[in-house]
């Protein structure tokens, strides 16, 4: 099926475009969006991957995410998925809670009935989009790299730790690190994998560290003034795991920092500058 184009605008010399394809792994229709610099014909360009948080879609950080003008600088695509399946029939938190459910997809594959049958974001973003933003964009798939943040950066973290050989760069903003031990993610991964704790390892960037999973290198920024930073977000733990395992990470606590847009989109050039350096 081919894509729809939802819409498209011109921004610093490139094209903002959102897009909707129905997707083979969550048996829903699913919106991203991509900006694209102008490049010369026949060029291909690399591509950073940024995975949102809880309640957002690909809007949050297209809108509000002030990328643009460094993608294009870099000349680097930029491909924003949504965190979740949705539409008639997609089984949400029956509490109607934010941290789980509709727009809280942890990018995991669930195996627990019923979000087995649409929950299936790993697939959906390390498989079935990559192969259709090879396919239908100017994108170098041979120079990729990955942020994220909060849910996102646990995303970003996960997925670049379990896949070294793909891509070059993984950064994060305010990311839940270790999702076995705090709450968001205990009831998440509980909620979609069930009570196996060894299948949550791999889903769980500190587990996943200890158990060798290796990338040479981590950019991670936290806000100082983050309201979710002690009891969801953990950054010591990540720090500690690095450590030990000789992962160099880069973790720069900014005071006076949320965990909002305003956090993000500050920094949001310093991440893209690091990728690019990576992706050349």
């Amino acid at each position: 099926m081919s894509i729809e184009t939802v819409s498209t605008a011109r921004a610093f010399g490139g094209t903002q475009g959102v897009y909707r394809r129905a997707s083979s792994s969550t048996g829903t229709d699913m919106t991203f969006s991509v900006f694209v610099p102008d490049h010369p014909a026949g060029v291909k360009l690399p591509v950073v991957w940024y995975l949102s948080g809880l309640t957002c879609t690909h809007a949050n950080v297209t809108e509000k995410g002030e990328f643009r003008r460094d993608c294009a600088e870099h000349g680097l695509i930029l491909v924003a998925p949504d965190t979740s399946p949705r539409g008639e029939g997609v089984p949400d938190d029956p509490d109607g809670a934010y941290d789980f459910g509709l727009g809280a997809g942890f990018y995991v594959d669930a195996t627990e009935a019923p979000f087995d049958r649409h929950y299936r974001m790993w697939s959906y973003v390390t498989e079935e989009l990559p192969a259709l933003i090879g396919g239908e964009f100017p994108a170098d798939m041979d120079r990729q790299s990955i942020m994220g943040h909060s849910m996102g950066g646990h995303g970003a973290l996960t997925i670049g730790l379990r896949h070294p050989e793909r891509f070059r760069a993984v950064s994060a903003f305010a990311p839940i690190v270790a999702p076995s031990q705090v709450p968001w993610g205990q009831k998440a991964l509980a909620g979609y994998l069930g009570d196996d704790r060894a299948a949550w390892r791999r889903h769980d960037a500190v587990a996943l560290i200890e158990d060798g999973a290796r990338v040479p290198e981590l950019l991670i920024d936290q806000g100082g003034a983050d309201n979710f930073l002690a009891e969801q977000l953990r950054p010591d733990l990540l720090a500690a795991a690095c450590e030990a395992a000789g992962i160099d990470l880069t973790l720069r606590m900014q005071p006076g920092y949320d965990h909002s847009y305003y956090f993000i989109s500050t920094f949001m050039a310093d991440h893209l500058a690091w990728h690019a350096a990576r992706l050349q």
